[in-house]
């Protein structure tokens, strides 16, 4: 407890940190994953293809890889930004590729019969797709959107190589400070433990309430 005691405030630093990134890049995700999701079942060719195109760059890059091309690459073309901005755009760009396929699949559960009907009526394409589809793709959906979440907390330790403040970076203050390296990164695993188990019983909660029954 002591490596906590001493140093609360540098956990409680970098544990804040990760919440934001968590938080503002998810909601980034969610909303391009559900534009993207949209683009791939557009009957617009180009939006079809733009919206591949997005999910599998992103998909087979490594993000490592795609954080090096944001807060290296933007600022050549004169985007300049904070770091932390830099790195919800990397997290956030990065898992809407996820969140979109995810999204699909969920979509494609719904039977084309629904899309004709509401068609049928008069509907456009878009309200087709945000009255009639998504609210019964939603559904099916709860589960593997909150894994790709889940997953998104995670990934944001790679900020802390960027001088991003976040909870993994907190072990080297505490090693320079000569604590012990074991303990140190027990408290960052807790760290993390309280985040994910805050999004998974999120989406519990969201799956009992909206769910399909199985």
């Amino acid at each position: 407890m002591k490596v906590l005691t001493d140093n609360f405030s540098t956990y409680g630093e970098g544990f804040l940190g990760t919440l934001e990134l968590t938080v503002y890049a998810s909601l980034l995700a969610l909303a391009l994953g559900f534009v993207m999701a949209s683009f791939r079942v557009a009957p617009v060719g180009s939006l079809r293809v733009f919206g591949t195109a997005w999910v599998t760059v992103l998909r087979n890059t490594p993000l490592t890889l795609l954080f090096f091309a944001v807060l290296l690459g933007l600022p050549r073309f004169g985007l300049v930004l904070p770091f932390e901005v830099f790195a919800v755009l990397a997290l956030g760009c990065y898992t809407s590729a996820f969140i979109c396929e995810a999204l699909r699949s969920g979509i494609n559960t719904v039977p084309t019969g629904q899309g004709e009907a509401a068609r049928s009526l008069g509907m456009s394409f878009a309200q087709t797709l945000t009255l009639v589809v998504l609210p019964q793709a939603f559904r099916s959906v709860i589960p593997p959107v909150g894994s790709n979440l889940i997953a998104l907390a995670k990934n944001s330790a790679i900020a802390g190589a960027f001088s991003v403040t976040e909870l993994l970076g907190t072990y080297r203050t505490l090693s320079e400070l000569g604590y012990n390296i074991v303990w140190t990164f027990v408290w960052i695993a807790v760290g993390y433990l309280i985040i994910t188990l805050a999004i998974s019983a999120l989406f519990h909660v969201l799956e009992r309430t909206f769910g399909v029954a199985r």
